[in-house]
């Protein structure tokens, strides 16, 4: 086996691996962020109030275990391979709160997570992402990264200013792109670690990391607060941060997928596929909790 094959059998378990704890951690997050109260729409010291919280703090591990096994995976493998197998995600998050509410999922949320599968194995047959140079000049940055505070300053913006789903769809569309230009960053932050740590803590791509990552966090704990369902809010994060990763990818790192017109077209039907497994479990996941009963609008008997 050629050291592509085996860097492939070390990524794709890390990335599953990665996607089940990123799931979790969802689960997690969402049902203690769900119990912070009162606030305004965007609450930047909102993880001062979660951290009293042992259900959320448990969610860190699961989450730091994530992001260790995505770093494995990115240091084996392209991004516009890693990043869409995170899509599975979503089908462990929508398992683990179904295990956390004592629900069976239903034949639609069944429905649902396969298609995110069958997507996944259609876009992978079909486009064996090549790696590209793994750099990222500085000047590159620049205009990366001011379309990028546009687009997030939109976004805070928008859910400020508008309530209910809205609100919830403008964080989440925000932390999702975060994400995806956070793992960008990760592949070539992880590519310095393999030269050592003083050059991993003496490069830039590092602290990027580290602020694009804490920003899209505490982005995304919002997002969840002010989302009854889990699933909307997790929905858009993870359709967006590959979607993201792979555009990063193919036009900032030289990854290159196979560009015969057959074979772009069956790449897009594979996320299609993808996205329309991840709208099932978004309208379906057994997420959606009711709001308590008010007592003063009952009727008298």
């Amino acid at each position: 086996m050629n050291d592509s094959g085996t860097a492939l059998w070390i990524a794709v378990p890390a990335a599953i691996l990665a996607a089940a704890a990123f799931g979790l951690t969802g689960a997690l997050q969402h049902r203690a962020a769900r119990r912070v109260e009162g606030g305004g729409p965007v609450q930047w010291g909102l993880v001062f109030t979660l951290l009293r919280q042992p259900l959320w703090l448990l969610s860190l591990v699961a989450n730091g275990l994530g992001i260790a096994l995505q770093w494995i995976a990115l240091s084996m493998a392209p991004l516009a391979f890693v990043q869409p197998l995170l899509v599975t995600g979503l089908v462990f998050a929508v398992f683990c709160t179904s295990a956390l509410r004592r629900q069976r999922p239903d034949a639609v949320v069944l429905l649902g997570a396969a298609l995110c599968v069958a997507g996944l194995a259609t876009f992978f047959a079909i486009a064996e992402p090549e790696p590209g140079h793994g750099e990222l000049a500085l000047g590159e940055v620049v205009p990366l990264a001011g379309g990028l505070a546009v687009l997030i300053g939109i976004c805070v913006a928008i859910a400020v200013r508008l309530p209910g789903r809205a609100r919830v769809l403008a964080l989440a569309t925000a932390t999702g792109v975060l994400y995806g230009v956070t793992a960008g960053l990760t592949k070539l932050a992880s590519e310095d670690l393999r030269k050592g740590v003083v050059t991993l803590l003496t490069n830039w791509h590092f602290y990027l990391v580290v602020i694009c990552g804490v920003t899209g966090f505490l982005l995304s704990q919002n997002a969840f607060r002010v989302g009854v369902a889990l699933s909307p809010a997790l929905a858009v994060i993870v359709a967006l941060d590959p979607l993201v990763s792979i555009g990063v990818g193919v036009l900032w790192l030289g990854e290159s997928l196979p560009s015969n017109p057959a074979q772009v077209l069956g790449q897009v039907l594979g996320l299609a596929i993808v996205i329309a497994g991840i709208a099932i479990l978004s309208r379906r996941a057994p997420q959606t909790a009711q709001a308590p009963p008010d007592p003063s609008r009952r009727e008298a008997t």
